[in-house]
C-alpha cells in the first residue's frame, strides 16, 4: 500500500472564535513531510479545534492553511485529501470491519476491483485480516481502534489527523498501541497531526510536539527539548512532576547561581543560554527552584551524619509511593516546603515513613523560574 507523497502542512496565524471564547488565537506552525507531530495539552486548549480546522470541520475566523504551497482555506473537507481517526472511533455498528474500512473509497468512487486491493492492503497493515466479515460489537476495543486507522489510511490521504485515537483505551494496550501507530506512520511516510492530551504518549511517539495553553502555542521543539528544556513553569509543569521550592537569589557569579531558600539551604543552579525571561537577574529576585524528582540524588543513610554538601537537602519522609521499579518519597524539609525524590528500589528502600531524609541536587538540573512563570537562563552559549 503506499501512501501520497508525504505533504508540508503550514499555519499561518489561526485564530478561531466561538461565542464568547477565542479557541484559537493566532497559531503560525509548519510540520515537515512525513513527520510525526503533536499537539499536547490540558482540556479546552485548543488543539482539537486546531485539527478540525486543518480538516475542514471548522472554518478559521483569520489566517491561511497550506498543503504543501496550496492554500486550502476554500477546500471542502471531503476534498482536502485528509483521514482522520476520531477519539470514539465512529465506526458504523451496522457495517462489516470490510465495508467500515472500505466506506470512504465508495464515498470518493473508487472501483471495485482497486478498492479490494486497497482494503485487504489496509488490513494487512493493521493486522486485520481474518476479521473482514465481523462487526463492530464483535470486536475489542484495540481492534476497533485498528479499524479507524485503516479507514483512514485506505484513502490514502495527504495528512493523517489523529484526534486522542487511544483514550479510550486501557494503559496496557495504549502502551502497545502507540507503538504499533508510530511503526505504521513510519512505514507509510505519512504526515501525521496527532491530538493529545497524554504527555507519555506525546513524548513516546512524536518527532516535535507543540504544547498549547489558552489557545497558543507555549513551546514548540523535540520531546527532548520539551522536557528536558521547558521555556515556562507551566509547560515544565505539564509535562512531567517536578518539585517547586521559592527562594531569593543571594550569589551571581556569572552562570552560577545561588537561591537561598526560607529554611536557610543554598540552592546552587548552573543555568545555559540566554535568560528566558528578557529580564536582568540580580540578588534579591524572587524565583522558584525547580527540578524534577528522578533527578533527585537520595544520600546514603550512614551519610546523614556527615556535614551537608553542595546542595544537600534534609527532612522528614511524610510519606512514601512504593511503585515497583522506584519508591517515590514526599520529604519535609521545613517552612511548609516539601518536595518529592524518587529512588530506584532495585538500590534498596533506604527509608521509611517519619524517618530522615538527605537528598542532594545536581546544580545543572536545577531550573529556575520567576514570578511571572518564566524560565531564567544564563549569559553563556
Amino acid at each position: 500500500m503506499n501512501a501520497r507523497t508525504s505533504t508540508r502542512l503550514r499555519l499561518e496565524n489561526i485564530t478561531v472564535k466561538f461565542p464568547g471564547v477565542t479557541a484559537v488565537d493566532n497559531v503560525s506552525l509548519e510540520v515537515n513531510p512525513g513527520e510525526f507531530f503533536s499537539l499536547l495539552g490540558p482540556s479546552g486548549c485548543g488543539k482539537t479545534t486546531l485539527l478540525r480546522t486543518i480538516a475542514g470541520f471548522y472554518r478559521q475566523d483569520s489566517g491561511h492553511i497550506y498543503f504543501n504551497d496550496e492554500c486550502i482555506d476554500r477546500i471542502p473537507p471531503h476534498k482536502r485529501g485528509t483521514g482522520m481517526v476520531f477519539q470514539n472511533y465512529a465506526i458504523f455498528p451496522h457495517l462489516t470491519v470490510w465495508d467500515n474500512v472500505g466506506y470512504g473509497l465508495r464515498a470518493r468512487k473508487v472501483s471495485r476491483e482497486e478498492a479490494a486491493r486497497r482494503i485487504q492492503a489496509a488490513l494487512e497493515l493493521v493486522d486485520l485480516v481474518g476479521l473482514e466479515k465481523r462487526k463492530p460489537k464483535q470486536l475489542s476495543g484495540g481492534q476497533q481502534q485498528r479499524v479507524a486507522v485503516a479507514r483512514a489510511v485506505v484513502i490514502e490521504p495527504h495528512i493523517l489527523l489523529m484526534d486522542e485515537p487511544l483514550a479510550n483505551l486501557d494503559a496496557k494496550l495504549r502502551i502497545r498501541l502507540r507503538t504499533e501507530l508510530r511503526k505504521l506512520q513510519q512505514q507509510l511516510g505519512l504526515t501525521t497531526i496527532y491530538v493529545t492530551h497524554d504527555q507519555e504518549e506525546a513524548l513516546s511517539l512524536s518527532d516535535r510536539i507543540a504544547v498549547m495553553f489558552r489557545g497558543r502555542i507555549a513551546q514548540l521543539g523535540t520531546p527532548e527539548e520539551i522536557y528536558q528544556d521547558p521555556a515556562t513553569r507551566e509547560v515544565f509543569e505539564f509535562v512531567g512532576e517536578g518539585n517547586y521550592l521559592d527562594g531569593e537569589v543571594t550569589e551571581i557569579d556569572g552562570d552560577s547561581v545561588v537561591v537561598t531558600l526560607s529554611t536557610g539551604d543554598g540552592v546552587r543552579a548552573e543555568l545555559g543560554g540566554r535568560s528566558g525571561a528578557g529580564r536582568p537577574l540580580s540578588k534579591g529576585t524572587q524565583v522558584v527552584v525547580s527540578f524534577r524528582p528522578h533527578e533527585v540524588e537520595v544520600v546514603p543513610q550512614g551519610a546523614h551524619g556527615d556535614p551537608p554538601g553542595e546542595n544537600t537537602l534534609r527532612g522528614t519522609v511524610q510519606h512514601l509511593d512504593y511503585l515497583g521499579a522506584i519508591v517515590r518519597y514526599h520529604v519535609d524539609i521545613g517552612k511548609g516546603m516539601t518536595l518529592l525524590a524518587e529512588h530506584y528500589t532495585a538500590q534498596g528502600v533506604p527509608a521509611r515513613q517519619g524517618d530522615q531524609l538527605t537528598v542532594r541536587i545536581p546544580p545543572a538540573r536545577v531550573k529556575l523560574f520567576d514570578t511571572d512563570g518564566m524560565r531564567i537562563r544564563g549569559r553563556g552559549s
